[in-house]
């Protein structure tokens, strides 16, 4: 039987998922018009569900999302107003007519009690990377299908998560693989030119894209970053110091791994980029799909000591080293032996 999903301890007031899913056959279906689309609902579900989407990439077969959860309020205060203004983001006038009437005929009867148990089923699906990742996955399939005229299942399998340590050097380098993916697969030569990535829409001049980043780069800082373009500079050095390209074909003399250049690297950092901490990330790594927690040791320790009960009583530590990466003391909870690159 399959374990319920990895989740936050409920001392850490926020949460950070990395979250990945992959087409059914990973078939290449998604293109210019298939990843707007997908997009547009990430950012609907985000501002009624009540998460941030801190950065993602949409690619041909696949997405990854980087999303900030904060814990469920113990007690949640929404009165049916305010209920309705948030479900303005992902309803049409008529289904938020449909609301309101139900809601008014439990009030006008005097069943206030059938009218909060009515909200609940709303109120269940915010403050959950679950439910937020359920609702985007089954509206944009259900699109897709009718657009493209098909039945069927669209994702592969239910998504796989990474619990993030939302500090530091953890959170830019998954920050920082997401956005580089469209560099890694020679989509393009710069992340700003892939229209379908938080850094590229952040550039744009999105100010939910830029608040996003903006979580990722104060983390790092460890203090507030006020103007967008600062915070855009910053992250852009962070990208290029990590997106540093590996290897060289002898044959080809081209970049076994694709990425920048030290001279374009250099240039940047010269142009504005104010970062002094090295290079972590060097290429696609599966400890940020398959590593299930990612952090310092206190981190992964912390979190295998809450979900003891998943792992045999042999394993006495939680934090395992990334191997074949220098992650600057980062820890996993899963201890990848095999393939762990790529």
């Amino acid at each position: 039987m399959r374990l319920p999903r990895l989740k936050a301890p409920a001392d850490l007031p926020v949460a950070f998922y990395h979250c990945l899913s992959r087409v059914v056959n990973r078939d290449f279906v998604l293109g210019d018009v298939e990843r707007e689309k997908f997009v547009e609902l990430l950012r609907q579900y985000e501002a009624f569900c009540q998460v941030r989407v801190v950065t993602y990439c949409v690619m041909s077969n696949h997405f990854h999302v980087l999303l900030e959860v904060p814990q469920r309020p113990a007690e949640v205060e929404l009165s049916d107003e305010d209920l309705l203004q948030r479900l303005k983001a992902i309803y049409s006038p008529l289904q938020l007519a449909e609301v309101r009437s139900q809601l008014s005929i439990f009030r006008t009867n005097g069943e206030d009690a059938a009218a909060d148990a009515y909200k609940q089923t709303y109120l269940n699906r915010m403050w959950d990377v679950s439910a937020f990742m359920k609702v985007v996955k089954q509206r944009f399939s259900q699109w897709f299908n009718r657009v493209h005229k098909r039945k069927g299942t669209l994702w592969e399998d239910r998504f796989k998560s990474v619990l993030v340590e939302g500090a530091g050097e953890a959170l830019w380098a998954m920050a920082a693989y997401i956005d580089l993916n469209p560099v890694r697969a020679g989509m393009v030569a710069d992340p700003k030119d892939y229209r379908w990535c938080g850094y590229a829409e952040a550039t744009a001049g999105r100010k939910a894209a830029q608040d996003g980043l903006r979580v990722v780069v104060e983390a790092q800082a460890e203090q507030n970053v006020a103007p967008a373009r600062e915070v855009l500079n910053l992250y852009r050095s962070l990208l290029f110091v990590a997106g540093e390209e590996e290897g060289l074909d002898v044959e080809t003399r081209r970049a076994m791994r694709r990425g920048f250049s030290r001279e374009q690297i250099d240039g940047t950092l010269r142009a504005g980029g104010r970062l002094t901490w090295g290079q972590m990330l060097r290429c696609r790594v599966r400890y940020f799909s398959d590593g299930v927690a990612l952090g310092t040791r206190e981190f992964v320790d912390q979190i295998f000591h809450t979900e003891r009960h998943r792992f045999s009583s042999e394993r006495t530590t939680g934090a395992r080293p990334l191997r074949r990466l220098e992650a600057g003391g980062l820890r996993t909870l899963r201890d990848l032996r095999v393939q762990p690159v790529g």
